[in-house]
This record gives structure tokens, C-alpha cells and sequence, in this order.
């Protein structure tokens, strides 16, 4: 990390892997004794979270000058620069350009936040690998073209828009080349990937691609995706690429037909079912995840209890479970609210039946085989994303084992000779 500058990252992968970008430019820069704040704004916990470590951040470094910038930061810069801990408020569209981390002292405190509303504009950036990861984030694409009620991330981030295939394929090389055992492709609407590039290619060429142009990459991991919006090329890969990590975040967000269309979401229920038994037809071994929101407004107990029984009739392992909390400007904050008590409540429920997935899931990989990427802390990743113990292990080494059991929701391993 360069000693000029730290990042302290909210959110998504995506932010993640921008934070490396901004590290890298504000440390190639003439600025020092700047701590930027990189925020999140899908739920407003996250947003207030931001707000509580900039204050902790500044009680601690009362010399920083603090950076704020993120999804956050480009829907309310004014609240942000109001803040009088906050030295500048920058958007999403100039956090990765080098120009805004020089001569910062020369800025107002809230520079004209960038009109992201364009397609053309701030392109998505070929990201470098991440400091102190031992897997390398691939950012395909940005923005997103959907209008679900609960959410503020296209105002945060713009409408969808596309890397071509050949600039990641070329990033993906170096990540090869410098070693890096896994690649996670991210970006906030994965599989809208290619409708803004000629020819409207689909994610799953894009895998296809990757899989066959990098034979030395051991394994390639997707993140959240849209089941909706799964391809043919994307199912065959799963069938047919045994490096293609057996693993998928899916945002599922309810169980309930009739929330899923308050939601605006563009998938029913059954979608969701249909989707995770075709795929484990054609996988066997793969692992879901999900995210859930507990408490939409107007869900009654028998839509909580439909997303209830969600989590085994998609088979889900791995559960994101939000408590509903309403975003000013957005069609679900003017919609009858459920009493609080009674959202934090189902909740609970939903993270205690997540509990118990992942301990059946944990179960049922005892005296199998597993390949896990090791991570710094004694611990590591299998191929499907379940966390396995690996004390002693160096980071970013692939290594096998058998399960011998589970503790702590986490696999441990045995090395047969």
C-alpha cells in the first residue's frame, strides 16, 4: 500500500476493485496524508456506516484529509461535504481518473460531480489486482439498466456499460502471468455484459473466451448475477468447464411473486427454482448463494414464509439476508412500511434458516475431495466458495485435501498421504 494514501472500502467487489485503482493513481500523485473513503449506498445502514467511520477515521488521523467518494458520496456530495471531517467529495466518474488526485488543494470541496447519466461517459476501468488478495477482480462492466424500487445504485452508477472483450482478456493475461490462481469477473449488473458492444455479445461467450484463450488459469469464479438473464452459453460452460468455479451469487431478493413485482424485479419464483435445478442438473457440484430482503413493504407473513422456503427449494447454501430499509427517492420508500420490530424479526428468521443451509451444506462435503485457494489468515476458498480452515498454508497456493469436518462454519481439511 502506498504510504501516501489509504482507501477504506464499502460495499461491493466492485468497489473493491476501484479502491486498487484509486490507491494506485492517488499514490503515483503529488497528495499525501489522505485517507479516502470509497462508500456504498445500497442500503442506508451501509450509507450511515460510512458516515460513522468517517468520523472515527478523522478522531484517529486528525492530520488527514479525508476523500469521500462512491455511490454514497455521488448521490448526496452536499450531505457528504457538510460533514466537517470531510476535506472532498468526489463522484464515481472521477475516482479512477488520475487527474482527480492532483492538485486537490486547488478544488472546491464538492467539484461538479460528473453527469454519469451517459453512456460514454466514465468508461469502466481495466482494474490491476488487488493489495492483499490473493484472488484478482476483473470489473466487465458498470451501471445498470434496471429500476428496481428499492434501489439507488443507477443513480450512484449510470446506466450499464460494457469493457470489450479483448482489453479484459488482455488484463486477464497479466493476472495469469503475475500468478494469480483465481479470477473473479465483477461488475454491478454481470450479466448485462455486451449489450452496449457491436454485436451484443452475451456473458457467456465472454467465459467461454477467457477459458479457452487463458489455458494456464486454474479457475474462474463469476459473482452475482441475475438468474433472469442467464444465457445458453453461460449454462453450457457450467456443464462443460470443470475450471469454471461451481459457484454463483444469485439476487433472488424474495420468495414472493407478488413482492417480486413490487420489487420491479424481472424474474417469478419459479424462475428462481427452474434456474438452480437446471444448473445442478447440469453441475451437480455447484453451491448457490443469495441475496434476500426481509420485510419489503406490504409483505405479509405468508410472502415472508414463501421466501422462507426459498432457501431449500432453490437449494441456497450461502445467504445475503438486508432487512428492508427505504431509500429516499426511490418507488419503495412511498410504499406502506411493515412495523420495524417485525422486519428485524423475519430477518432473524431468514439468517437462522441460512445457518442451517450452510451447516447441511458443510455436512454433506465430509470425505470429499476439495481444491481450496489459500488466503491470508489461515484460511481459504473451495472451487464452490465454502470457507475452508488452511493454518500453517501460505497465501495464493491451490491445494487439495480431504474434509475431515466442519467448525465454525468453515471446512477443516486432511492431507492423506
Amino acid at each position: 500500500m502506498s504510504e501516501k494514501v489509504e482507501v477504506v472500502t464499502f460495499g461491493c467487489r466492485l468497489n473493491l476493485a476501484e479502491s486498487q485503482m484509486i490507491r494506485d493513481l492517488a499514490g503515483e500523485g503529488d497528495e499525501s496524508g489522505l485517507v479516502v473513503v470509497n462508500t456504498c449506498a445500497v442500503t442506508a445502514e451501509s450509507t450511515r456506516q460510512a458516515r460513522q467511520a468517517i468520523r472515527r477515521l478523522k478522531r484517529e488521523r486528525p492530520e488527514a484529509r479525508i476523500v469521500v467518494t462512491g455511490c454514497a458520496a455521488q448521490i448526496e456530495p452536499e450531505n457528504f461535504a457538510a460533514m466537517p471531517e470531510v476535506a472532498f467529495v468526489l463522484g464515481n466518474g472521477e475516482k479512477t481518473r488520475a487527474s482527480s488526485w492532483s492538485g486537490l488543494d486547488q478544488r472546491i470541496k464538492v467539484a461538479p460531480l460528473d453527469q454519469i447519466a451517459r453512456r460514454d461517459n466514465a468508461p469502466v476501468p481495466v482494474l490491476a489486482a488487488i493489495e492483499g488478495h490473493t484472488r484478482a477482480f476483473l470489473a466487465i462492466q458498470n451501471g445498470c439498466d434496471h429500476s428496481c424500487t428499492f434501489c439507488v445504485i443507477p443513480r450512484g452508477r449510470g446506466p450499464s456499460r460494457s469493457t470489450p472483450p479483448d482489453a479484459l482478456l488482455a488484463q486477464a493475461r497479466k493476472f495469469v502471468e503475475t500468478g494469480h490462481q483465481e479470477i473473479v469477473l465483477t461488475g454491478v449488473d454481470l450479466t448485462s455484459w455486451g449489450a452496449d458492444l457491436a454485436g451484443a455479445p452475451r456473458l457467456g461467450s465472454l467465459v467461454r473466451l477467457l477459458l479457452r484463450d487463458l489455458p494456464d488459469l486454474p479457475r474462474l469464479r463469476l459473482s452475482s448475477i441475475d438468474c433472469i438473464e442467464a444465457d445458453p452459453d453461460l449454462f453450457a460452460a457450467f456443464a462443460e468447464e470443470e475450471r469454471l468455479a461451481p459457484h454463483l451469487h444469485l439476487s433472488l431478493q424474495s420468495g414472493d411473486d407478488l413482492i417480486l413485482k413490487r420489487m420491479k424485479r424481472r424474474h417469478s419464483r419459479a424462475d428462481s427454482v427452474a434456474f438452480c435445478a437446471a444448473l445442478r442438473r447440469l453441475r451437480p457440484d455447484i453451491a448457490f448463494g443469495a441475496d434476500l430482503i426481509a420485510g419489503f413493504p406490504t409483505e405479509d407473513e405468508a410472502a415472508a414464509a414463501r421466501s422462507l422456503a426459498l432457501i431449500e427449494d432453490c437449494g441456497l447454501s450461502f445467504l445475503h439476508v438486508f432487512p428492508f430499509s427505504p431509500r429516499p427517492g426511490t418507488a419503495a420508500a412511498r410504499m406502506p412500511r411493515v412495523a420495524p420490530t417485525i422486519v428485524k424479526a423475519r430477518a432473524a428468521v431468514l439468517r437462522a434458516a441460512g445457518d442451517e443451509a450452510l451447516v447441511r451444506h458443510l455436512e454433506a462435503q465430509v470425505a470429499r475431495r476439495v481444491h481450496v485457494l489459500t488466503e491470508r489468515g489461515g484460511m481459504g476458498r473451495a472451487a464452490d466458495f465454502t470457507p475452508v480452515r488452511t493454518p500453517g498454508l501460505a497465501p495464493g497456493r491451490l491445494v487439495s485435501g480431504v474434509v475431515a469436518g466442519h467448525s465454525g462454519g468453515a471446512l477443516e481439511l486432511s492431507f492423506p498421504s
